[in-house]
């Protein structure tokens, strides 16, 4: 719980986060004394798993963390755990992910001659390589993904059923910790992964792996990663909340700085942050990902969506509303008063010709060719 040092005026919040590049909020916020102005004495505690940052939040360890988009509209649905009602009121980084492949799988894919870089066609050369595999007698390709409720997932599946592949019977997609993703990639054990940075760039540098496509050329610009909290918390700390919206606005906008980046680098490089390389961090920073983001009802919808396509929870109205509750950007909006500033939400082209309405969620499923197998049950 958050508490207030009375000889000082200063509150204590303990946030949760992963060694990520889009942690950076998080870490300005307390580096660069932006925490501290709005009297808040911000304590980082660095996590290996995203289930240990969800059971943390859970039981009241952390006030506040820094979770994957779709965490705590899970959380809220009780979907994969228990029931725990929470919001999210910013987001914390868009983009940043990115699918890498093993050399060797990336080999078989340039054999196709086809464009890589295009994902419909970098999605056509994995088929024709799984189609072979499977003429073959060959075991089903392998790749990780950080967690059920992420982007990662969804992204991967959204681009692999965009070009055909069924990625619940045609591969393998298991659940592997950030930090431990290029380890895996180079023993072998799996034959790609999508993660966020520096993962890729750090596989890519060691000569594990070879990125193959952006996150954001898969979906672009939807929240990646949001600051989550119980519920609860908020509503009895709503100054503390305030004070906290407001510094990590102030350090989102500092770090989103391209002026800024050779220190957040170097900031993000230490052994309590991320414990990689700094050359490694600022060739990230260089990608395509964003701090001052957007975290709407329509990109919780869209999440949603995701959930009910994928077999993880049923089509329901409560499950929408539920969903939308879970993002409350008026709270940003109060905390920021007259310097709020709402980011654009663009209209996205899709990968696969079906476009989302967050009005008819169960249209928008019904569209899509590969889906979980019993969704008209489901329904």
């Amino acid at each position: 719980m958050a508490k207030t040092e009375s000889a000082s005026n200063i509150t204590t919040v303990r946030a949760g986060f992963i060694p990520l590049v889009d942690c950076a909020v998080l870490v300005v916020a307390r580096e660069k004394g932006f925490a501290e102005a709005h009297g808040i004495d911000l304590q980082l505690f660095k996590e290996v798993s995203w289930a240990n940052i969800r059971d943390r939040v859970n039981v009241g360890q952390f006030d506040v963390a820094h979770m994957l988009a779709g965490m705590p509209i899970a959380a809220n649905m009780g979907i994969g755990h228990i029931k725990v009602p929470m919001i999210a009121p910013m987001a914390l980084g868009a983009g940043g992910n990115a699918i890498t492949l093993s050399y060797g799988l990336y080999e078989a894919l340039a054999q196709s001659g086809l464009d890589l870089l295009a994902p419909l066609a970098s999605g056509d050369a994995l088929r024709a390589v799984i189609e072979r595999r499977r003429v073959q007698g060959l075991e089903p390709l392998t790749f990780g993904m950080v967690f059920p409720f992420s982007n990662h997932n969804y992204q991967l599946r959204y681009w692999m059923a965009a070009a055909g592949i069924d990625p619940d019977f045609d591969v393998r997609l298991v659940v592997i910790p950030p930090p431990f993703m290029v380890q895996s990639l180079q023993a072998g054990q799996i034959d790609g992964f999508c993660v966020g940075e520096p993962w890729n760039t750090l596989a890519a540098k060691k000569g594990v792996g070879k990125v193959l496509l952006s996150g954001s050329s898969v979906w672009p610009d939807g929240p990646e990663k949001v600051l989550g909290m119980q519920e609860s918390w908020a509503q009895n700390n709503p100054d503390v909340l305030a004070a906290l919206l407001r510094a990590l606005d102030q350090a989102a906008r500092w770090a989103d700085d391209h002026a800024h980046h050779a220190e957040l680098a170097g900031i993000l490089a230490r052994a309590e942050y991320l414990d990689v390389p700094e050359r490694h961090i600022a060739l990230a920073l260089e990608g395509d990902l964003r701090f001052c983001t957007a975290a709407s009802c329509d990109h919780a919808l869209w999440l949603y969506a995701q959930m009910v396509r994928w077999g993880q929870t049923l089509l329901l109205p409560s499950g929408e509303q539920a969903a939308c509750c879970t993002y409350r950007p008026d709270l940003l909006a109060d905390a920021l008063g007259k310097n709020h500033v709402q980011p654009q939400i663009p209209n996205v082209r899709p990968l696969d010709g079906v476009v989302f309405d967050p009005a008819d969620v169960a249209g928008y499923i019904a569209a899509e060719s590969i889906k979980c197998r019993n969704f008209e049950q489901k329904k």
